[in-house]
């Protein structure tokens, strides 16, 4: 469920005003941080299981031996060593994606410039190393990381001098992925949704493959095709349950919405709850709000 605010030519440097927009819609979720970790969906297990499958496959041991189905291989035989894969969820938010990469038993440290955001995670995840930092300046050592991930977070990145960074913390054949949640509007009230929305509820399946998608593959390579490989893209089909009341919420934890004037917020939020309860399937309790997880990833060369 992101919102395409990113400058779509990626090797024209963005204008004063482009980046101040920018800034201006990625620094608005602080003040929403406890509503956008009750709301916000996680992600497909499938999408980042995905996201993971090369380093995950052929991840170098502390001998440098290779790595075949998950375990180290030597003389052609698989051995264990239990070595987890690195990670850095950047712009980690409140720890959605982070959530689903412990689970895989990743070794995660999750990276976020928002203090509130950052506060929020900690709160719920005190076990996770968690560091204040951006993408465009990531703590982290050299050639420290196997994978950098960035859950809904990547089209705020100023794409210049994080791709940079962010192959500086990745070891050779590392990879860069960004995952995004947008709506399934091959699903008719959700087509439906979104056009009456003016489309400012949220990113839907249409657009990510009409416009967005490209624009984010334009991003990765951008000036930096000399670090990072071409990008591949996978979709997720997955859904969270959700009533009228809490899909209301959880739009308005939206980057648009958070800026908006607070009488323009109410008429649209007002609007997208009364199409809510006049739609048969989502008029009534709770129903599931069809997602589907995008993601383009990339080899550190």
């Amino acid at each position: 469920m992101s919102e395409q605010t990113t400058p779509d030519h990626p090797n024209r440097a963005e204008s004063e005003a482009e980046a101040a927009d920018r800034l201006l819609h990625g620094s608005s979720f602080g003040a929403a941080a406890a509503a956008y970790a009750e709301h916000r969906p996680g992600y497909a297990e499938a999408a980042v299981r995905w996201t993971l499958e090369p380093v995950r496959d052929a991840r170098p041991t502390q001998d440098g031996q290779p790595v075949r189905d998950g375990q180290p291989v030597r003389d052609g035989q698989p051995v264990r060593d239990g070595q987890p894969v690195r990670v850095a969820d950047v712009g980690a938010g409140t720890g959605k994606l982070t959530a689903t990469l412990i689970g895989l038993g990743a070794e995660v440290t999750a990276v976020e410039p928002d203090p509130q955001m950052l506060a929020e995670l900690r709160r719920t995840m005190p076990e996770v190393r968690s560091v204040s930092g951006s993408a465009e300046e990531i703590p982290l050592p050299d050639a420290s990381l196997d994978a950098v991930l960035a859950g809904q977070a990547m089209h705020w990145f100023d794409m210049n001098r994080a791709l940079p960074e962010i192959a500086r913390v990745l070891r050779p054949g590392g990879m860069l992925a960004g995952l995004w949640n947008v709506d399934d509007d091959r699903v008719g009230w959700v087509a439906g949704l979104a056009e009456m929305s003016k489309r400012k509820s949220s990113i839907t399946l249409t657009t990510w493959r009409a416009s967005a998608a490209k624009s984010r593959q334009e991003q990765l390579l951008g000036e930096a095709s000399d670090l990072f490989s071409a990008a591949e893209v996978g979709e997720f089909g997955h859904g969270q349950t959700r009533t009228a009341d809490s899909l209301l919420a959880t739009i308005g934890t939206h980057s648009h919405l958070l800026v908006m004037e607070e009488a323009e917020r109410a008429r649209l939020l007002a609007r997208v709850g009364d199409f809510l309860r006049n739609q048969p399937e989502t008029a009534h309790g709770e129903f599931t709000l069809p997602l589907v997880a995008v993601g383009l990833r990339v080899r550190r060369r």
